[in-house]
């Protein structure tokens, strides 16, 4: 089994995004039992938060349920337990590497460098913005999570 946790700071917008979508790319490629997916935020100002209510519309529109998902923040396990652990942006990415043990560190990764030839490296945080700023995001982790679909499928077979 591997283990991928995808991270942003208060989990309710683009991690959320990503994880559904992650799973539902699983599912499709009959996958889900070999992989363990979860996501988590940086802080903790969300715990126990459903996601924003503009990720949850803009994955049902694409027939993903987030709404089951709850936010948590990063636990020091976490660095042990997944085997990979995939950052939003590079402020994210720091936060983790300040708190990671040494030995864990080469597990945490950006999303964005999984589209092949994007200009893109960080996934923008749209919680500011509007609907289309959160059906952008959606976008881009779909073509992103494809990258790393492809990279893991062949580790589970």
């Amino acid at each position: 089994m591997v283990s991928i946790l995808f991270v942003c700071m208060g989990n309710i917008c683009r991690s959320p995004i990503a994880e559904g979508v992650f799973r539902a790319l699983a599912e499709e490629r009959g996958l889900s039992e070999a992989l363990h997916i979860d996501s988590a935020g940086t802080t903790n100002y969300h715990a126990g938060d459903k996601p924003d209510p503009r990720s949850i519309a803009v994955c049902k529109a694409e027939k993903i349920d987030i709404s089951g998902q709850r936010s948590r923040g990063v636990t020091k396990d976490d660095f042990e337990n997944f085997d990979l652990i995939v950052v939003m942006d590079r402020t994210n990415e720091a936060n983790l590497l300040k708190r990671c043990p040494e030995d864990y560190r080469e597990k945490i990764q950006l999303f964005l460098p999984y589209i092949p030839n994007s200009p893109l490296k960080e996934m923008p945080d749209p919680y500011y913005g509007r609907d289309e700023d959160f059906e952008k995001c959606l976008s881009i982790a779909q073509k992103a999570a494809q990258g790393l679909m492809d990279i893991v499928e062949p580790h589970l077979i």
